[in-house]
């Protein structure tokens, strides 16, 4: 941890507890501690020690160490060190005690001297630091060496995830400016829940009823929205939504999806090796995937090619399959599956890539991350059918806003829009049934 900026030092010493000396000290001990730690001690004993074994011996090198320097350190100063020491050995550094904290969704290293976390949708400054590139260098190494992929100059960007499954993105030099930048986006080690999001107030009661019956009428659902917007957590709610007799294939660049059925099939992209050879990308596996009798195909994300090989899966068959897409709005989603699907030049005139968008898509759900960083639901909309060369769009259920709490929160309602979606006949068809009230704004006033 960097000591040259006093007032970040004098901060961590209050949150700590300790003082600004010990504070100052707490780099250069850890630093030798860890250094001795690792010296001392033959690598494969170190593997093979429990964890009481290796706090003893960490609690012993502390002494042993702050005595040789003649500093004086508090039983909580020792405590912290011990504690910094054991997450260099056994964790990611500086960083794990965000990694371990329940109320931060999302941790941001922007170079060694730069922290930052997400709290309840704030983004705040830490006073966490690394010691310098080369330490962030090797958290990077040891999150990415397990799952076979690497970071160099020839390939300065790499997508991987922790054994939770959090999502992790980290670049390097000379791509980053600032040293090496690390994002990781937690996900809770208990699944989110369709009750916990009404909770959140991401949805309403009967939105989750209806969209629960999308799921079981296989609707093919589109969860689009900005980065940070919530898609992810909630294309884990519709999975969940499955019937637990269905097989189901998901695809994603990194796994992170947490699917709770039995018969379930995770498929994970993977990158060139040094020789460029042997990529596998998200439109392999999808293609992949039909051949392997999916009830249901989930796709992470659809941000290339492979958006073709998805509408055409979803043209023969395979209904019920879900996916999530970068968008603005509804009807900015379909201008970007448009796109998306061009740029596998299939060289389909705009109409035909239309007709088979809205063939394809039974349901937009679209997500915002509001000011006051609430995530909502915004728009539950159907695609209804081509008008000459226009996809028509009927919003369901839409978020009103109504103002700010003093708080600065935004306060809103989700509301039916009053009309009946055509695909009532589908899901009826189904043995799935819905009441007129809840499409009736003034019944869920």
């Amino acid at each position: 941890m960097r000591t040259d900026d006093a007032s970040v030092t004098r901060q961590m010493a209050a949150d700590l507890g300790i003082s600004v000396e010990e504070a100052e000290a707490l780099d250069t001990i850890g630093t030798q501690v860890h250094q001795r730690l690792l010296t001392d001690t033959d690598y494969r004993t170190l593997q093979f020690m429990t964890e009481p074994e290796l706090v003893e011996r960490i609690r012993t090198l502390v002494e042993i160490v702050s005595r040789d320097r003649e500093i004086s350190l508090s039983a909580r100063a020792k405590e912290q060190m011990l504690a910094e020491v054991l997450n260099e050995v056994v964790g990611y550094g500086p960083i794990q005690t965000f990694l371990d904290d329940p109320t931060i969704s999302e941790v941001m290293v922007n170079g060694p001297d730069s922290v930052y976390i997400e709290r309840r949708g704030k983004v705040e400054a830490t006073t966490r630091r690394f010691m310098d590139d080369a330490h962030v260098m090797r958290i990077i190494e040891k999150i990415i060496a397990p799952l076979g992929r690497r970071i160099d100059e020839s390939t300065p960007m790499v997508d991987a995830r922790l054994p939770d499954g959090s999502r992790v993105n980290a670049i390097i030099p000379p791509i980053s400016v600032v040293g090496p930048c690390v994002t990781i986006r937690k996900f809770s080690a208990d699944p989110l829940t369709g009750e916990d999001l009404v909770g959140f107030g991401t949805f309403s009661e009967t939105m989750l009823t209806f969209l629960q019956g999308c799921v079981n009428a296989r609707l093919n659902i589109v969860v689009s929205g900005g980065t940070g917007s919530g898609k992810t957590t909630t294309l884990n709610v519709l999975s969940a939504m499955i019937p637990h007799d269905e097989r189901i294939i998901t695809v994603e660049d990194a796994a992170e999806l947490q699917l709770q059925q039995e018969h379930v099939i995770t498929l994970e992209s993977r990158p060139s090796n040094l020789e460029g050879r042997g990529e596998i990308t998200i439109r392999d596996l999808v293609r992949n995937c039909l051949r392997m009798r999916p009830d249901r195909i989930v796709v992470g994300e659809c941000r290339g090619v492979e958006a073709l090989d998805m509408l055409q899966a979803m043209n023969t068959g395979h209904d019920g399959s879900i996916t999530t897409v970068h968008s603005n709005s509804p009807r900015d989603t379909l201008s970007r599956l448009e796109t998306l699907v061009l740029m596998a030049n299939a060289n389909l005139p705009s109409r035909a890539i239309r007709e088979q968008i809205s063939s394809a898509i039974d349901l937009i759900i679209h997500q915002e991350r509001l000011r006051d960083g609430s995530r909502r639901l915004t728009n539950v909309t159907e695609v209804q059918r081509m008008e000459g060369d226009a996809i028509v769009l009927q919003d369901l259920f839409v978020f009103e806003r109504e103002g700010f709490a003093p708080d600065g929160n935004i306060i809103g309602h989700h509301v039916p829009c009053g009309v009946r979606p055509l695909f009532m006949d589908r899901m009826e068809s189904e043995g799935i049934t819905f009441s007129w009230e809840i499409f009736d704004p003034q019944a869920n006033m």
